[in-house]
C-alpha cells in the first residue's frame, strides 16, 4: 500500500476561504454587493500608475517597498522603518500566526471575526479560542476571560467584518492592558478609512508605543485596489523584524506598489469615497429598517442585515430573491450568522436596486417572496 504525505495538524480542519460571488446566473450586468469593494473604485491616478508600469514588467519590484513605506509614514506621521508590506493584509495576518503560534498554543478571536483568523490559527497547528460577542460587537471581558498561559495571539478586527461594529478607544486600551506581555495583540484595521466616529482608534498610537502590538491595514477597501492585493503592518520593531525575516522577498508586486503610491497622493479621492459611503450607508440602513429588517449599526462600507427565522422569510430566501433579480449579497453561514446577509454599499443606483428588492421581499407573502420573478 502507498503511504501518502500527512499534513500538519489542524490543516485538514480548515474549510477553504470562499470569496463573495461575482455573478448571478441569467444576468449580464450583475450588481455585486458581496465583497465590500469600493463603490467608487480606485483613484484615476492609481489607474494611470498601473498602466504606466506595463513597459517594465520584466523588472522585479522593490522588495522592501521603500517608497511606499516612506509615503505611508509621511501621511500617518509614523516611522517607515516600523512597517512591512504584504500581499494583502491577509498575508500579514497569516505570517503573524506562523511567527508567534504553533502546536500547543492558543489564539483568541471574536465569534464573528474575520475568517482568516481561524484559517491562520489552524494552519500553524494552534488551537482557536472563540470569544462570544455582545450585540454583534467584540466583548473585551469575554476575550480577557479566555486568556491562559497558552495564549499567544489575540486577533481583533476593529471595526469588524462582517458586523460593521467597533470598540472605542477606551475599550481597545483596556483590552491591551489586560493582556500578558507575551501575547501579541493584532489590530486589523482594514476599514479604518471609513470610520469618522470621534471615539474610534485604529490602533496606530498603541502599535507605536507597545512592544506587543501590531496594526494591519489594506489598500483593498477605501483605496479601491482589491485586485492588486496590497496591505501593510505597523508595530513594535521586534515584531516587524520578525515579519521581514519570514515574508517572501518580493511579496508586494510592482503594479500594486505603484498604484498604491499614486492612490496615497490622491487623498481627495479617498475623501470622496468616504463621503459617498457615509451618505449611502445611512440612507440604505434607514430604508431597510423601515421595511422591517434588523440592520446592525455599521461604520464600514457594508451592512449586516438580519432576517426572520421562518421559511420564505429567512436569509436564504432573501438571497435567492436578490440573486434572481441580478443582485449578489453575501451569505453569512461561515461567520455563524445564518440568519443574516451582508450587503456592500454600492453606487446610488445599486443601493436603490437592493433597497427596492428587499422592500418587495418583505412586502410580499412568504410563498411569493421565495418565488422567481416573472420573465
Amino acid at each position: 500500500m502507498s503511504v501518502q504525505p500527512i499534513p500538519r495538524p489542524g490543516i485538514m480542519e480548515i474549510s477553504p476561504y470562499v470569496g463573495g460571488r461575482s455573478s448571478a446566473a441569467g444576468h449580464a450586468n450583475t450588481i455585486k454587493l458581496s465583497s465590500n469593494e469600493s463603490a467608487l473604485g480606485p483613484s484615476p491616478r492609481a489607474q494611470a500608475a498601473y498602466r504606466e508600469l506595463a513597459g517594465t514588467l520584466h523588472r522585479y519590484p522593490d522588495g522592501g517597498a521603500t517608497e511606499l513605506r516612506t509615503a505611508l509614514g509621511a501621511l500617518h506621521g509614523i516611522d517607515p522603518d516600523r512597517m512591512v508590506c504584504g500581499n494583502g493584509s491577509d498575508e500579514l495576518l497569516q505570517l503573524l500566526a506562523h511567527a508567534y503560534a504553533g502546536p500547543g498554543d492558543e489564539v483568541i478571536y471574536s465569534r464573528h471575526g474575520f475568517l482568516v483568523y481561524a484559517l491562520a490559527t489552524l494552519a500553524v497547528g494552534a488551537t482557536p479560542v472563540v470569544a462570544p460577542e455582545t450585540d454583534y460587537t467584540v466583548d473585551v471581558d469575554a476575550i480577557l476571560s479566555r486568556v491562559t498561559e497558552r495564549t499567544r495571539i489575540v486577533y481583533l478586527a476593529n471595526p469588524n467584518n462582517p458586523t460593521g461594529t467597533y470598540i472605542p478607544r477606551g475599550e481597545l486600551r483596556r483590552l491591551w492592558g489586560g493582556l500578558p506581555e507575551h501575547v501579541v495583540l493584532v489590530i486589523d484595521s482594514a476599514y479604518a478609512e471609513f470610520v469618522s466616529a470621534d471615539d474610534y482608534d485604529s490602533g496606530l498610537e498603541l502599535a507605536g508605543m507597545a512592544p506587543n502590538v501590531v496594526m494591519t491595514r489594506t489598500f483593498s477597501k477605501a483605496y479601491g485596489l482589491a485586485a492588486l492585493r496590497l496591505g501593510w503592518a505597523y508595530g513594535a520593531p521586534a515584531i516587524i523584524d520578525v515579519l521581514h525575516r519570514i515574508r517572501g522577498p518580493f511579496n508586494a508586486n510592482a503594479a500594486a506598489l505603484a498604484a498604491a503610491l499614486a492612490a496615497l497622493e490622491d487623498q481627495d479621492h479617498v475623501a470622496r469615497t468616504r463621503r459617498h459611503n457615509e451618505q449611502c450607508l445611512d440612507a440604505l440602513a434607514a430604508r431597510l429598517g423601515a421595511a422591517g429588517l434588523h440592520v446592525v449599526p455599521s461604520v464600514c462600507n457594508f451592512l449586516l442585515v438580519r432576517f426572520a427565522d421562518e421559511p420564505g422569510r429567512d436569509a436564504a430566501a432573501a438571497d435567492r430573491f436578490l440573486t434572481e433579480r441580478g443582485i449578489v449579497a453575501r451569505r453569512m453561514e461561515p461567520y455563524h450568522l445564518a440568519d443574516c446577509l451582508r450587503v456592500t454599499i454600492g453606487l446610488e443606483a445599486e443601493n436603490e436596486a437592493v433597497a427596492q428588492a428587499l422592500e418587495a421581499f418583505m412586502a410580499a407573502p412568504a410563498a411569493a417572496a421565495d418565488a422567481s420573478p416573472q420573465q
